[in-house]
């Protein structure tokens, strides 16, 4: 009898095999990955849709090519809002930062001279005090005893000389008349001798007893500013002491010690041997307040091989106690002064691939570039080399929307002052000024213009069309003067927050 085999019994609709399943999703995953592609593509769209002065300014506009002048170029013809400062003659100071330590002129610990019993203090803390003043008192019945000892020694060894020397005179007179031997007038001559030895001991002991009695009254060794007692009254103090009974400070004038690089040596050390006064200058560790102003005193003996620095010692006269010892500070030490030079403001200063160069404004509302050399920097001034005149203004603000030939209009730097220029409302700046006046090609639609093209530069969005040639967009039509004049107004990142809602909502852009 024949018996069925596994074939035979295996049903025609079996479960499809695993090559089978890695056929059907090969061809399933070019149309996974078209949607994924279309759905990316709508996302982009709609987080990317911006308001419509974007999308008409967008459809028009075009990559600018980067000039030489450095910085972003995307707004070719634009005209740029920014900010200019005049060209000007000054003197600028060389100095060197460093920082510094201050340190007391003299420092004297007060000890005790004398053992004894503190009965009196004489000073308030942190007081200055004057060279010899009395600052405390110790018990002074022991050495007053120990004086009037000497001093009662002193009286008896002298009534004894006197004595002898009267007996010295009678006995030459009666060794004259052959009255007495030789002998005992020498002796009662070395008796005299002997008591003025004891009279000059008693003599010494009494001035020991008068300075250890002295030394009963603790006066200060130095003229400066006292410190914190260091024993209350009642102790015992005593010369061993470590601390001593009270610290003294010479604080008036007061000494800085700072390093430089030894590069500045000779610059140094021919100033001083000339006599000229180098100034220095002691400021608080952040640099916002000025503390003192003092003079370089002198500078160390030899350089510091592992800094190759110097040290360097100033003096300050510190009437006021603003500088404590021990206080760190940052220090401007003034080298040379450069006069009458060129200085412009350190902002105005940009570095690009011809080198360090300004954007000087022209008389047409236009920028060109002067190569300079820079020189020292003092307060915010820069002392520069090159074609540069007085009262010539540079842009300060704004040059990273800039290059050669572009349109400017001039703004104040400070933000606050921007908005207080708004011109009143009743017509746009370009009907107010005449046709020959420079300052009619930067009208209100310009600087809206300017303000929208600064917003998409920092979302990335290209500029509009219309701005690079400096005609009005279509957008800027929604938008009142007085809007245009507060959007002109504004710093690069309000009008970043001022053009973000508008990709929320296109219908109406929101009031600046």
């Amino acid at each position: 009898m024949n018996h069925p085999t596994e074939q035979d019994v295996t049903p025609h609709h079996s479960i499809p095999s695993s090559s089978g399943r890695r056929g059907w999703v090969r061809r399933a995953m070019p149309w996974l990955l078209a949607l994924l592609l279309v759905g990316a593509a709508l996302w982009w769209w709609k987080t990317n849709e911006g308001s419509p002065a974007e999308s008409d300014t967008a459809q028009a506009s075009g990559r600018a090519d980067r000039a030489p002048g450095g910085g972003g170029r995307r707004f070719a013809n634009a005209v740029q809002p920014v900010s200019a400062q005049a060209v000007r003659r000054q003197d600028i100071r060389i100095s060197v930062n460093a920082i510094g330590s201050i340190s007391a002129l003299n420092t004297a610990i007060v000890h005790a001279q004398v053992s004894g019993v503190l009965q009196r203090l004489n000073f308030q803390e942190g007081q200055q005090v004057r060279a010899g003043q009395w600052l405390a008192q110790i018990d002074p019945r022991v050495f007053q005893a120990a004086l009037s000892q000497a001093e009662g020694g002193l009286a008896r060894d002298k009534a004894q000389l006197d004595n002898a020397r009267i007996d010295l005179e009678r006995y030459r007179g009666l060794l004259a008349k052959d009255a007495i031997p030789k002998q005992q007038l020498d002796t009662q001559e070395a008796l005299v001798r002997q008591l003025e030895g004891t009279v000059k001991a008693d003599q010494g002991a009494v001035d020991s007893a008068r300075v250890q009695l002295s030394y009963t009254r603790v006066t200060a060794p130095i003229a400066g500013r006292i410190g914190l007692k260091q024993v209350d009254l009642g102790n015992v103090v005593q010369p061993g002491d470590a601390n001593g009974i009270v610290s003294i400070t010479q604080t008036q004038p007061i000494s800085l010690i700072f390093a430089v690089p030894a590069v500045h040596v000779p610059t140094i050390t021919a100033r001083l041997r000339s006599g000229a006064p180098i100034p220095v200058e002691a400021w608080e560790r952040g640099g916002q307040r000025q503390l003192a102003v003092g003079r370089v005193a002198t500078v160390d003996n030899a350089i510091d091989p592992s800094t190759d620095t110097i040290k360097v010692k100033a003096v300050f006269p510190n009437r006021d106690e603003a500088l404590f010892p021990n206080q760190a500070v940052s220090v401007t030490l003034q080298l040379d002064v450069l006069t009458d030079v060129i200085a412009v403001p350190q902002a105005a200063v940009l570095r690009g691939a011809q080198g360090f160069y300004v954007y000087v404004v022209n008389d047409d509302n236009t920028v060109s570039t002067r190569v300079v050399t820079p020189g020292a920097v003092d307060e915010g001034w820069m002392a520069v080399e090159g074609p540069l005149k007085p009262d010539e203004k540079v842009v300060i603000d704004g040059t990273d929307r800039l290059r050669e030939g572009a349109k400017v209009e001039l703004i104040a730097a400070d933000p606050k002052q921007r908005a207080g220029a708004s011109a009143p409302a009743g017509g746009s700046r370009r009907q107010r000024r005449g046709p020959d006046d420079p300052a009619s090609t930067t009208s209100q639609p310009a600087a809206a213009a300017s303000a929208a093209g600064g917003e998409r530069r920092a979302s990335g969005s290209p500029p509009a069309s219309g701005t690079s040639t400096g005609e009005r967009p279509r957008w800027m039509d929604r938008l009142s003067p007085e809007q245009a004049d507060k959007v002109k107004a504004m710093s690069p990142d309000e009008r970043r927050a001022w053009f973000r809602p508008q990709r929320e909502g296109r219908d109406n852009p929101p009031s600046p």
